[in-house]
């Protein structure tokens, strides 16, 4: 492919695009093919010969599309939005064309200096505290990181980097491996499984606590927990509070954690990997405050602000925490400017990096803070709009707080009905949602999720939800009959 192909072939791979965002209401939400599908429909290796751009594109719609679950669809409604838009698009394919690998200053000076500059856009659009901002000669910064899951594994090991050191000064008897065997990190009984799986590969442990009725941490019940390890001998070092949790959009009392934290000097990161874009709206900020208290905070612009993934912004209160906790400097990856500049790649996992700016600044850019203000509001009210017709109804209940996008709902009666509801919904493929369950209650979960989701799309769901749900109760009444029928005779 020489230079004249690739535009002529990648004008044509633009118009294609195109055309699937522009009908992809039209295709089945959710794929009908089996496990195993994909294997049978191409050979069993790579081709010797080179094949044509027209075979690889036709096989776009024979292989690829049938087994593709259309998040962006207006009805797809299950986990959270996975955002997408033009600009995001473009930045993707600059990144790429790019290619650079951006790990340090020196590999590429442009991927490290617009990431810091646009981190700092994004912060004072939340309203950051000005810690966490780099600036020209702050001692925070931003960092774009992989996913949420992963900022919260980076916080986590540079919390227990910082532990270590601080209780080896306060114990100096105590050695690194009998400091780890006691680190404890806490979070909510309703934190995502990152949290867990984070304390798991930081070898340390984790422990869940109970929230209150609207599903929320608290700070007394941290502070009782800390007190309780201490006197088993355990070394509290971290809390996980989690702002949007994933099972019902709930929020943890970050001013009351926050205050618990400095007291007992322990790290505090905060996860707001959905709900964090809505704080870009002033109506929603005060849903952030107490993260003055944090460490460090993450969310996912790739969620819900319209960059595609993967794009999940942290911010650090002391960028020398992380340095200090992940720098290693060979001599290949040294440069004349070395401690001068940010080197991204003592801020994550990976050493290697996407130029995933350009995307970020792009849609600001295009957006406007305005607008995407306007997207967030716009998919909050199609929620509030969904959660009044479940309201209207009186065969189903609302099971948790609307906030934001998403209504978490459940006809009443059993979980077994329930979980019917959800399978009939799910296999007849015009909408797609996901359950969850709290405290023994098995619900469904609405998410407003595509961007092209329009006030149809809701009226359209409910209609199938509703019709649905009457073959349900409709069978669990002929069930109810049928039983009753035996025991009379």
């Amino acid at each position: 492919m020489d230079h004249a192909e690739f535009r002529r072939m990648g004008k044509e791979m633009v118009d294609y695009i195109a055309d699937y965002m522009e009908g992809i209401e039209k295709r089945p939400v959710f794929p009908s093919v089996k496990p195993g599908y994909l294997r049978e429909m191409i050979p069993d290796a790579a081709p010797q010969d080179p094949e044509s751009w027209q075979d690889v594109q036709a096989d776009i719609e024979r292989v690829i599309m049938p087994g593709v679950t259309f998040w962006h669809s207006p009805h797809f409604h299950a986990y959270f939005p996975c955002a997408n838009s033009y600009p995001a698009l473009l930045g993707d394919m600059l990144s790429g064309a790019i290619g650079c690998i951006g790990f340090s200053w020196a590999a590429s000076p442009a991927c490290t200096e617009l990431e810091t500059v646009v981190l700092d856009w994004l912060g004072k659009m939340l309203q950051l505290p000005e810690c966490f901002l780099a600036g020209t000669s702050g001692e925070g910064g931003g960092v774009i990181q992989g996913t949420a899951s992963e900022a919260t594994l980076v916080a986590l090991l540079a919390a227990r980097s910082k532990a270590v050191q601080k209780f080896k000064t306060d114990r100096p008897e105590m050695s690194d491996h009998d400091i780890m065997g006691k680190l404890v990190i806490y979070t909510s009984d309703q934190a995502h499984s990152s949290v867990e799986r984070a304390a798991m590969l930081g070898a340390v442990r984790c422990r869940k606590l109970q929230t209150d009725e609207d599903l929320a941490l608290r700070g007394a019940v941290l502070q009782a927990a800390i007190q309780e390890d201490r006197a088993q001998g355990l070394l509290p070092f971290c809390v996980v509070a989690t702002l949007g949790t994933t099972p019902s959009c709930a929020f943890d009392n970050l001013q009351e954690l926050g205050p618990v934290c400095r007291e007992e000097f322990m790290w505090l990161h905060v996860d707001a990997a959905y709900a964090g874009s809505a704080f870009i709206c002033p109506e929603y900020r005060p849903l952030l405050d107490g993260v003055e208290f944090a460490d460090s905070f993450n969310f996912n612009p790739h969620k819900w602000m319209r960059v595609n993934f993967d794009c999940s912004a942290m911010w650090i209160r002391n960028r020398s925490d992380i340095v200090d906790a992940f720098n290693l400097d060979p001599l290949y990856l040294k440069h004349d400017n070395q401690g001068l500049v940010t080197d991204y790649r003592h801020w994550q996992i990976p050493l290697g990096r996407r130029f995933r700016s350009l995307k970020l600044w792009f849609v600001l850019r295009m957006f406007g803070v305005k607008g995407l203000q306007d997207h967030i509001r716009k998919q909050v009210g199609l929620a509030k709009e969904f959660e009044a017709l479940v309201r209207s109804d009186e065969r189903f209940e609302v099971t948790a707080k609307v906030v934001l996008g998403l209504v978490c709902f459940r006809l009443k009666g059993s979980n077994d009905l329930n979980e019917l509801l959800l399978k009939k919904i799910n296999d007849g493929k015009k909408i797609h949602l996901v359950p969850s369950q709290v405290r023994g209650a098995y619900f469904l979960r609405f998410a407003v999720c595509a961007a092209t989701t329009a006030s149809q799309d809701v009226s359209y769901a409910w209609e199938i939800i509703c019709q649905l749900a009457g073959d349900v109760l409709q069978g669990e009444n002929s069930e109810s009959n049928k039983d009753g029928e035996k025991q009379a005779a």
